[in-house]
């Protein structure tokens, strides 16, 4: 049985090749964050499967852009990672965004494990550990999180959220009109509609959106937010959905 890909020198994330095709049932995504190549590749195999969809990343930065991109059920994360401290980066995702997170850390001491909870992790696991066992883990923790039954935990605004992201077809539209975007639009407009109302630098979005980030510049990216500006307007002119912070970058509104 062949395993799910890890990490190829190439790409910052591996994404199992099934992720990408259409599935009659949508798999939980869980994005798995570990530094060690073994512990990686056993845990996402492990969790594809039992059914999940998972990614994996080696560091705490690429875990924050594949964060920027995606939208994930559920965070495994190392504790000893080689470029952050679990817990920072644990503080950092709450920020941004609720979601599940389990820690991994070759720790077993009490303190380590109350701090961890105490941050906002839901689990926490000590190495060495069963792959089995940590995939039971996340699906205790995904049905605790479930909303209760006649609670749809749904936003009202994002109930009024005019725009819908079609990744399969790679379109986006925008009070139900589809919108003509070029590859490079369409990704920077799809990481503002997977997180209303946080400001992306510049730099942010080069790295999210450009093919190759190095090459691009920021004036770069004014343009392409103006040409994305332009398109939205046409379809509404009394809306501003996309927001400047002079000195900071861009945002998407919230409030609809």
């Amino acid at each position: 049985m062949e395993m799910p890909s890890v990490m190829p020198e190439n790409a910052a994330c591996a994404i199992p090749d099934d992720a990408l095709g259409c599935a009659a049932v949508v798999k939980p995504r869980i994005l798995v964050v570990d530094d060690e190549p073994s512990i990686l590749e056993n845990t996402l195999y492990a969790l594809e499967m039992d059914g999940f969809s998972p990614l994996g990343c080696g560091t705490g930065a690429d875990a924050l852009a594949a964060l920027a991109e995606n939208e994930f059920s559920l965070v495994i994360l190392d504790v000893g990672l080689p470029d952050t401290n679990g817990f920072e980066l644990c503080k950092e995702i709450r920020r941004e965004q609720k979601i599940p997170i389990i820690f991994l850390t070759a720790r077993d001491g009490e303190v380590d494990r109350i701090v961890g909870l105490e941050i906002g992790a839901d689990d926490y696991v000590t190495k060495p550990f069963s792959p089995r066992e940590l995939s039971a883990r996340v699906k205790a923790v995904l049905r605790r999180c479930e909303p209760a039954n006649g609670d749809s935990g749904e936003d009202p605004s994002r109930a009024r959220f005019p725009f819908v992201v079609d990744d399969e077809r790679v379109q986006i539209s925008y009070f139900k009109q589809t919108l003509t975007l070029s590859s490079t639009e369409f990704r920077l407009l799809r990481v503002f509609c997977k997180h209303p109302g946080r400001v992306f630098s510049r730099t942010q979005l080069m790295e999210i959106a450009w093919d190759e980030p190095e090459a691009a510049m920021e004036r770069t990216v004014d343009a392409h937010v103006k040409s994305v500006r332009a398109k939205l307007k046409a379809v509404n002119d009394e809306l501003e959905a996309i927001e400047t912070h002079r000195g900071i970058g861009y945002s998407l509104r919230e409030i609809w």
